[in-house]
């Protein structure tokens, strides 16, 4: 088997990280395979927000709570008011993924962006977690005030997020997979 498959079957999600910040060559490396993902069009929609401030990341996250909060899912809000509340799960390296509103196909683009960033983490021995806060944080009353403290050009919108770090621990065995989840026309 080869090590492209290795990597991407190994891939799981990590929720516990070490304190240390991952290194800037390889920040920049995973984010250069973000920049490869396929695009509708090569548009390149994508637009990366790397966040390695923990005070930022703690704004983030307290907004993430107060929509929690404030929604109507009781699971949402019995989860928020836990102690143990830490939607990015104390990792150092956050990345926003947004895309070009005007593109084809931005969330198609940045979706891939999204996993290329994965699977490039996991080749260089880095945990990940692709979360699904961004759309409540940015969908909040507080959205524009977090585009613009983020730096999140005009004209993108914050579609998906990933947290980055040193895995604490190995990766856990992959949960069984789904049967009957394709079939063939030939």
């Amino acid at each position: 088997m080869s090590e492209a498959i290795k990597v991407l079957l190994n891939r799981r999600s990590t929720r516990v990280f070490k304190d240390e910040q991952i290194k800037d060559e390889e920040l920049e490396t995973i984010l250069e395979a973000g920049r490869f993902a396929p695009s509708a069009m090569n548009q390149q929609s994508w637009h990366f927000t790397v966040i390695q401030n923990k005070e930022v990341i703690n704004t983030l996250a307290e907004t993430f709570r107060q929509v929690l909060l404030n929604s109507n899912q009781e699971a949402m809000v019995k989860r928020a008011q836990s102690d143990n509340f830490k939607p990015y799960y104390n990792a150092p390296t956050l990345i926003i993924v947004s895309g070009d509103k005007n593109a084809i196909a931005p969330k198609a683009d940045c979706g891939a962006a999204t996993e290329n960033l994965l699977v490039a983490a996991e080749a260089l021995g880095i945990g990940s977690c692709w979360l699904g806060s961004s759309d409540a944080i940015f969908n909040s009353p507080k959205a524009e005030e977090l585009k613009n403290m983020l730096g999140i050009p005009e004209g993108y919108e914050p579609l998906y997020s990933a947290i980055f770090g040193y895995k604490a621990n190995d990766n856990a065995k992959a949960a069984p997979r789904k049967e009957n989840t394709v079939n063939y026309i030939r």
